[in-house]
């Protein structure tokens, strides 16, 4: 162990960008006997562990699926205490955040969210704007394939508007327009709780990530299961098309 970060994670080959998508919450509570939102609760601080891991070991960008477009057909005391959370979060975090240099991006129609959610979102995401250590993205109202829709549209209004020729969209052009721009495409996407589906999750930028499911339920979920989930990703031979000796020859 170096600095609480086992010898066998090289971290001269980290994945740029790590995105979790955080499963599990109701089950863990039911298991435990307490009503589903004290899953939620609990799984607020497998989050702030999970952020803190990823800045000491040096990642680029963490990725965090924390309310998706579905999530709002949930009841409503649940979403409600969601929103409370996020409410906390941004308050409770935000020291965190600017000591450690961490930029807080959203994606999503966050425009959806609560009035009192949205002023300490806004007020973080443009104080942290400048910072560089490292990019904690949430995923907030997020669906993939809404995202794709949005940047569709918008592609199809410049060029009715005449400033896009349609055969100049290509891929980095579509990717221009998507809400994950500023983000580097994921290299490891993680789902807890066993499920194995990515549900509507960063579709397009998920396109060549590496897969990574554990059983553990979100709340359960320790900077100790990150590691293991970038060491199993620093064993696997990421060809991107190429054949395995092309793969090893060229980086």
């Amino acid at each position: 162990m170096v600095g609480g970060i086992p010898e066998m994670i090289d971290r001269t080959r980290l994945p740029r960008h790590v995105a979790i998508i955080m499963d599990g919450n109701g089950r863990w509570a039911q298991r435990q006997g307490l009503p589903r939102v004290e899953g939620h609760k609990k799984g607020a601080d497998a989050v702030r562990d999970t952020v803190r891991a990823a800045r000491e070991l040096g990642l680029q960008a963490l990725t965090l699926y924390a309310f998706s477009m579905q999530n709002w057909d949930r009841p409503a005391d649940e979403v409600a205490v969601l929103m409370q959370l996020l409410h906390d979060y941004c308050h409770e975090e935000r020291s965190e955040i600017m000591d450690n240099a961490i930029r807080l991006v959203a994606v999503g129609e966050v425009e959806r969210l609560p009035g009192f959610v949205r002023k300490p979102l806004d007020d973080l995401m443009r104080d942290s704007a400048k910072n560089q250590a490292m990019t904690l993205c949430l995923a907030l109202s997020y669906g993939g394939r809404e995202a794709f829709v949005d940047a569709a549209r918008a592609l199809a209004r410049e060029a009715a508007a005449g400033q896009l020729d349609p055969d100049q969209i290509d891929e980095a052009c579509v990717q221009a327009h998507l809400c994950t721009s500023m983000l580097p495409q994921a290299d490891l996407i993680i789902r807890t709780s066993g499920e194995l589906r990515i549900s509507n999750f960063l579709l397009w930028e998920a396109a060549y990530a590496e897969l990574y499911f554990t059983e553990t339920l979100w709340p359960d979920f320790t900077r100790g299961e990150l590691y293991a989930a970038i060491e199993a990703y620093q064993r696997r031979e990421r060809r991107f098309g190429r054949t395995g000796e092309q793969a090893r020859s060229r980086p």
